[in-house]
């Protein structure tokens, strides 16, 4: 057993060689920051250093505080219009333009355009055109109509929707183009035997593109699902979590315990629930997934 496990180590020591900087870049800058979090959330922390042991006090301190409890509710919340908004729009979009004949790369450079601008650019761009103020633009258009300044916001209700759209706006032109090089790959001959049995567009798309495409489906969705339960910046820059943390998100609690509350332990301990979370979602899903292929 151990002269084969020699000769499979000595056959393909070239190929760990080739991949151990990967390895040691991967341990140096996902492992080790993972490990020490994990070690951080077990221990009361000072300016960043360890000092003394103290159990679970962190978890107990982070789920008593109210505001934990807004943060995994909105964290869903985005999820949940992220879903509507930021995974079916990229999705209808690639469909649409997978038909255009004319100015087709016209069309992809406009839609991937917000894509290159940095998040923090686009969050402070439309903070200061929705900005409930008279002076802000959408306002100010408003304002021309003789129409009362919307406070958008500033509202509860509406708040994180809007953060979505906007946050939609900037990512789905990288996700449209997955989609169209996925769609590319699709099977004319399908396509043709649809027309024959005189199949309709949405009939083409439903019995022929979707299923084709399905694997790339499957992976921007759970990709989708993980990118939105570490939303941060959007919030932060555009409402500071607010309306009293109509806005905050779980990502956000854990850099505000942190950073602003000068408490390291709690959020740590926070953001290893965020972690939990993300892959009881992720390990619910491929579950599902592969109970659905069993079927």
């Amino acid at each position: 057993m151990i002269s084969q496990v020699k000769k499979v180590f000595k056959k393909n020591i070239g190929g760990w060689l080739i991949m151990l900087p990967t390895l040691v870049l991967f341990v140096f800058y996902v492992w080790g920051p993972l490990l020490e979090n994990l070690l951080y959330s077990f221990f009361e922390v000072h300016r960043f250093h360890r000092e003394e042991f103290i159990w679970f006090d962190n978890y107990i301190s982070v789920f008593s505080d109210p505001a934990f409890g807004k943060a995994v509710w909105n964290t869903f919340v985005y999820a949940f219009w992220s879903i509507l908004i930021g995974f079916l729009l990229p999705l209808i979009l690639g469909l649409l333009l997978s038909e255009v004949v004319h100015f087709k790369a016209l069309f992809r450079c406009l839609i991937y355009f917000p894509s290159i601008i940095s998040g923090v650019a686009v969050m402070l761009m439309w903070t200061q055109i929705l900005d409930g103020s008279s002076g802000s633009m959408l306002n100010g258009i408003l304002g021309l109509f003789g129409i009362e300044p919307l406070q958008v916001l500033m509202n509860s209700e509406w708040v994180i929707p809007v953060i979505v759209i906007v946050m939609t706006w900037r990512g789905a032109g990288a996700t449209v183009l997955i989609y169209l090089s996925s769609l590319q790959t699709v099977d004319s001959t399908l396509y043709e035997v649809a027309r024959l049995d005189k199949a309709n567009f949405l009939q083409r798309i439903w019995y022929v593109t979707l299923p084709s495409i399905k694997p790339t489906v499957k992976l921007l969705f759970i990709l989708q699902i993980i990118s939105v339960f570490q939303v941060f910046y959007e919030p932060m820059m555009m409402t500071a979590g607010g309306p009293n943390n109509a806005s905050i998100s779980l990502m956000y609690l854990c850099y505000k315990y942190t950073f602003i509350d000068n408490n390291a332990g709690a959020g740590a301990a926070c953001g290893v629930i965020l972690a939990i979370i993300i892959m009881l979602l992720s390990f619910l899903y491929f579950k599902l997934s592969k109970k659905e292929e069993t079927v």
